[in-house]
């Protein structure tokens, strides 16, 4: 496969995890669509980055709840070029504390954000990549191990479900030749957390002593969608130092 002729689509692609994960893409030589929900010049920075880098980049709005949103999403990326991949990245966390102190209309956003989105992302990308014997990589989360109680335990039951989404329609879509996986990341240094030092207060609880950095997540996604996985789906992959 000659990966210069591909593009990767990458929903939340233009921070933290995706924006390393599209950094990441473009040195492997795949062209890249960075989507992004709000925050339109972030996103065209990313892009002005990668094609700094001698990358093809774009941008794009997408909102991964609407599938008229994820439809459009994904024409743009084949109008780059052939879409052999889907980075299901995009997730959030609007309310943290307690669960029988949260408000239910809150849960529900991040359960849409966390668990519809990605179901309807996959939806959307499906028969697209079954043209091209393509790949699609959903973030799940190492938050599934203890459920994350008193912080965000609606979000961790989410990304299990991600996991499952993962196993389940990796077997639904084999005989089209679409391979679908997950990856679990731990904590990561990005703007994830609304306390912006909680990896560094965790880090005496993780085995490796600290958390991670976006880059090694980008790393286990991009051996995903390569060729050295061809053999690999409905696999769940944790990246989070042990935990």
């Amino acid at each position: 496969m000659n990966p210069s002729a591909h593009v990767i689509a990458i929903t939340g692609g233009s921070r933290g995890i995706g924006a390393a994960v599209a950094q990441r893409l473009v040195r492997d030589g795949y062209g890249v669509l960075v989507g992004y929900h709000s925050d339109r010049a972030v996103a065209e920075q990313v892009v002005r980055e990668l094609r700094d880098a001698g990358g093809t980049a774009e941008a794009q709005r997408v909102e991964i709840t609407d599938p008229d949103s994820l439809e459009e999403f994904l024409e743009a990326a084949e109008r780059m070029g052939e879409l052999s991949g889907l980075v299901a990245n995009a997730g959030a966390v609007g309310t943290v504390g307690p669960l029988t102190t949260l408000d239910p209309a809150a849960i529900r956003r991040d359960i849409d954000v966390n668990l519809l989105g990605p179901i309807l992302s996959c939806r959307a990308a499906a028969p697209r990549l079954a043209r091209t014997n393509g790949s699609i990589v959903l973030l799940g989360s190492a938050a599934t191990t203890a459920g994350s109680p008193g912080t965000y335990v609606h979000y961790a039951a989410a990304k299990a479900a991600v996991a499952t989404l993962a196993v389940g329609l990796s077997t639904e879509l084999a005989h089209s030749g679409v391979r679908v996986n997950c990856v679990e990341p731990g904590t990561i240094w990005t703007e994830f957390h609304q306390d912006p030092d909680r990896p560094a207060k965790i880090a005496e609880v993780i085995p490796l002593g600290r958390a991670g950095q976006p880059h090694e997540i980008a790393g286990a996604v991009a051996w995903l969608l390569s060729p050295d996985a061809a053999y690999a789906t409905g696999a769940v992959l944790r990246v989070a130092g042990g935990m």
